[in-house]
């Protein structure tokens, strides 16, 4: 309601659907905003036939305080709990202010304990993301004055920072961080930057036009976390009884769809345009999860799982030996302990070398 205010008092003729196409829900929902800003708060608002949009017929200065019942005082104090993983961070100064003014305009009396609240409700974070609050402040003008943006960027892998030239079109906290999504101008494609990695805004550059069907949940339909693919993946894993309870209690991803196993165990579908971040999930279940299709991402996880064991898995006992032996300058030990191994060569774990003659070896 107050994105409508805001363009009601700017005169720009706003109608339900441009606003929902903007705020990315249905057209339904505006029209009863609008009908609750003039039935229930007293505003002017009528429509005009010949600019297909809404307008203010009087002169509003503010946007009237809104009586609160308990139940929406209750959804603000969680909300404001669940804001508590910016604490100690820039964010926390900005954040403690808006809650402190949006509880000044509350006109009904307080009958929530928010003391006792405080004893039994709160949320736990892990991992709050690390992000100046000049960066924020730039990119955030420059997505709500639709300006195109120029700054210093390191990607994942990179030891030094890029000129990154965009057009910004939408800001998402997404399991705790902040990316950013914005058409490249010089890749000419739309690409999701983290906002932490932006070293240095430039510069902000002029005006341009966002498109008007972009949608964020639309581009990220196929994306099972932020990254968009360009592949058509049929998902399935399977679950054993442990896991079947835990995962079905949560939704996902919008395309899953779930089945239950003879063995108590859940089979889950997702229908995904990359691999990368389904593949690190799977392997977070640990032995509780087993990939069935498609064979690309069976193949990805088994190499994860190959190179794990590489890492964590102790040098064997005939590894030693042959150190031991070769470090001695023992040929004779040598070649006894490799003639004598019964290992295959492609053991897991094993190297493959070739040996010389025992000639060779023996030669001084």
């Amino acid at each position: 309601m107050m994105h409508i205010h805001r363009l009601l008092l700017e005169g720009k003729y706003p109608n339900c659907a441009r606003i929902a196409r903007h705020l990315e829900v249905s057209s339904k929902t505006i029209q009863r905003d609008i009908d609750h800003m003039r039935d229930q708060l007293g505003l002017p608002i009528e429509y005009d036939s010949s600019r297909y949009g809404y307008y203010y017929t009087q002169p509003v200065t503010a946007f009237p305080t809104m009586p609160a019942t308990e139940g929406e005082l209750l959804a603000l104090f969680v909300a404001q709990r669940a804001l508590e993983q910016y604490r100690g961070t820039p964010f926390e100064a900005p954040l403690t202010s808006a809650f402190a003014k949006l509880t000044e305009a509350m006109q009904t009396a307080v009958t929530v304990d928010l003391g006792s609240l405080s004893e039994v409700l709160s949320f736990h974070h892990r991992g709050a993301a690390i992000t100046e609050m000049e960066t924020f402040q730039a990119v955030t003008k420059a997505l709500m004055e639709s300006r195109e943006l120029e700054f210093s960027y390191q990607k994942l892998r990179q030891t030094q920072a890029e000129n990154r030239r965009i057009q910004p079109y939408h800001l998402a906290s997404i399991d705790g961080q902040w990316y950013l999504f914005a058409h490249d101008l010089d890749r000419n494609d739309i690409r999701t930057f983290v906002l932490g990695r932006i070293r240095q805004i430039i510069r902000t550059g002029k005006k341009f036009s966002k498109p008007e069907n972009f949608s964020l949940a639309d581009w990220l339909m196929g994306s099972f976390g932020v990254f968009k693919g360009k592949g058509d993946y049929a998902v399935r894993i399977e679950f054993d009884p442990y896991a079947a309870q835990l995962v079905g209690e949560r939704i996902w991803h919008a395309s899953q769809k779930t089945s239950l196993l003879e063995d108590g165990g859940l089979e889950l579908q997702l229908q995904l345009d990359s691999l990368e971040e389904v593949e690190r999930w799977i392997l977070s279940w640990g032995g509780h999860a087993k990939v069935t299709a498609p064979p690309a991402l069976k193949k990805r996880v088994q190499t994860a799982l190959r190179e794990m064991n590489d890492l964590y898995a102790a040098s064997p006992p005939w590894l030693s030996e042959l150190h031991e032996a070769a470090q001695a300058q023992q040929p004779d030990r040598l070649l006894q302990l490799v003639l004598s191994s019964s290992r295959r060569v492609d053991h897991p774990g094993q190297m493959r070398f070739p040996f010389p003659s025992r000639s060779a070896l023996l030669r001084p």
